[in-house]
């Protein structure tokens, strides 16, 4: 005990120092660019399915969630998958429309398909003869009329857009179009038309030089970036998760030392139409799990003999004791690798590797995200991490903005020719979920039915039926509350029955101490079997225990790259064992977005 009292004092003031005493300066100063998307996306691929609610705070989400594609979005009530923006900081829309309009007028005259000058007024989509201004706009842009002047420009769209307010630089270029066109005409001016002019160029003199070098300006940054670009049809993405980490416990203490991991992702997200998506992911990380020390870290097997079903991934002891991102260690591979594409309002996804459930649905939880989410797994409902992985088909339907259907079916072994293996001849999983969102509330239903086939572990396989709820409440724009169910009923072939459940809930206040920090509460019961029978003889032992963790977290942002979160899990009779004894897993996350 001494020695885990030792690493607290010296892991804790890190923690709760960074937690609560860096709203100061480092919090306040610290911002995230709205990413708002989804396109996300700001890659200029559109959004797909459900209409999606204005994230409170945006990162650059990439975890698995629903085809976020590696979009952050910590606080939105995402419904469906979309198409990613990726970690690029969006502009204002001020600055966006400023650069547009500017863009506008420089095209103009350039055979870039800009409106140019027209001879008639009849010719904006958006003027009519009974507009107050017509006879106006008709003498500026016709010169055979009466005293016309040729000289009225609109936008590349066909619209003169009479109805909205115009900078000095619009007003700037639209007068040195009209003095082109009067250049030759000058002598059949009359003596104050011409001092008339002179005074408008003289006003405006400063504008149209300025007007003039941004467009150059704006030209050459084009030409630069399409000499440079990486791809026309392709955005990069990246996420790095440095972690300091430690467990502490009286069972566990002397079986492990405080480590630094790493994982990285790099996620090439490629649209050929603007509305499908070629989600191409990388990733290496050497984030080992903790020992189990002098616990029990979940036997196959009773004292009896039977053997006891692994429920939950990889094992609800290792689950427990870990942080969300630890899943092993790997090289350098293709993690993930899938093609989304619309037919109307059906979204068809095709999984070649490493596709999961939450690539084609949501998760529905706010807080899903390894990066810059939760730090445990506790944020969302474990029936998405259910069954196999990898190969298969999926398909969402959007009734309307706020109801969605989804079904889909996966395998892990789907590349594999071998006799038991491929797409229909080994474990699998099959899905459906509908998804309700009216306004600020957000609920999932899940339903799974997985057949896993444990030959190469000797095990017997098993096949089992799993339910799902998930809610999500977004009380206001800084606060959601939320929580979800799961309930497994499952087989051993030619062995034993078993039921399992596992249940929990969470806070998550945003902008708390600075803006787009966020601390999450969350607390629940991790996927536990609660009734095992052989025959008619119901099996108790450990099987009528049950672990308890809480998470405490809290999310720094110093800037719209960089983010560190400190945390700590609390994990009670972990394992599902009451003779395991506690522990305190403690973490320093730091994640950088590129």
């Amino acid at each position: 005990m001494s020695k885990m009292m030792f690493k607290a004092l010296l892991l804790m003031p890190a923690l709760l120092g960074a937690m609560f005493a860096s709203s100061g300066a480092i919090a306040a100063e610290s911002t995230v660019a709205d990413l708002t998307t989804e396109a996300t996306n700001q890659t200029g691929v559109q959004s797909i399915g459900l209409t999606e609610i204005e994230p409170t705070v945006t990162l650059p989400e990439f975890e698995e969630g629903a085809m976020l594609y590696e979009t952050a979005k910590p606080n939105a009530q995402a419904i469906t998958p979309e198409l990613a923006t990726e970690g690029l900081s969006a502009p204002s829309s001020t600055d966006v429309a400023s650069l547009d309009q500017i863009l506008e007028y420089g095209s103009e005259n350039q055979g870039t398909g800009g409106l140019a000058q027209v001879t008639s007024v009849t010719e904006f989509s958006d003027v009519s003869p009974d507009d107050w201004a017509y006879e106006a706009l008709s003498f500026l842009a016709n010169s055979e009329t009466e005293g016309g002047l040729d000289c009225l420009e609109g936008y590349p769209d066909g619209t003169f857009k009479g109805g909205r307010a115009m900078t000095r630089y619009e007003f700037a270029a639209g007068l040195a179009s009209c003095l082109d066109a009067l250049t030759g005409r000058l002598s059949s001016l009359d003596p104050d038309a011409l001092a008339r002019i002179e005074a408008l160029q003289q006003e405006f003199a400063a504008e149209l030089a300025t007007l003039k070098g941004r467009v150059d300006a704006l030209e050459a940054a084009v030409t630069e970036l399409q000499e440079n670009q990486f791809s026309t049809t392709t955005k990069l993405f990246g996420e790095t998760i440095f972690s300091i980490a430690d467990i502490f416990g009286d069972a566990v203490d002397d079986a492990n030392n405080t480590v630094f991991q790493a994982r990285v992702r790099l996620s090439f997200n490629t649209s050929f139409t603007g509305e499908d998506l070629l989600n191409t992911r990388l990733q290496y990380s050497n984030i080992e799990f903790f020992n189990a020390g002098e616990n029990d870290a979940f036997p196959t097997s009773l004292s009896d003999g039977s053997v006891v079903p692994m429920v939950g991934f990889p094992d609800p002891y290792t689950r427990e004791t870990s942080l969300y991102y630890q899943f092993g260690t790997s090289p350098v591979i293709v993690n993930r690798l899938f093609y989304a594409f619309p037919v109307g309002a059906l979204r068809v996804t095709l999984g070649a590797t490493g596709t999961g459930i939450s690539d084609i649905v949501s998760t529905i939880s706010p807080i899903d995200a390894g990066g810059y989410g939760s730090i445990s797994f506790l944020s969302y409902n474990p029936i998405y991490d259910a069954g196999s992985t990898g190969t298969g088909l999926g398909l969402t339907y959007d009734f309307n903005d706020s109801l969605q259907l989804a079904a889909g079916y996966l395998t892990g072994v789907g590349s594999d020719p071998s006799p038991g293996f491929g797409l229909f001849n080994g474990g699998y999983s099959l899905f459906g979920q509908l998804t309700y969102r009216p306004g600020d509330l957000s609920i999932g239903l899940m339903y799974l039915n997985a057949y896993t086939n444990f030959e190469s572990s000797f095990l017997p396989a098993a096949v089992s039926n799993q339910y799902g709820i998930t809610i999500n409440y977004a009380l206001t724009d800084a606060i959601n509350i939320g929580g979800w169910f799961n309930y497994e009923d499952g087989i051993l072939i030619d062995s034993a029955d078993y039921r399992s459940v596992a249940y929990a809930g969470y806070l998550a206040i945003n902008d708390l101490g600075g803006t787009n920090n966020q601390l999450i509460l969350a607390a629940g019961v991790p996927p536990r079997i609660s009734d095992y029978e052989i025959g008619d003889t119901r099996i108790g032992a450990f099987i009528d225990d049950a672990a308890f963790s809480a998470e405490l977290s809290y999310r720094i942002n110093f800037s719209d790259n960089i983010s560190l979160t400190p945390g700590v899990i609390w994990t009670t009779d972990p394992g599902n064992n009451n003779s395991n004894k506690d522990t305190f897993l403690g973490v320093l996350r730091t994640t950088f977005y590129f």
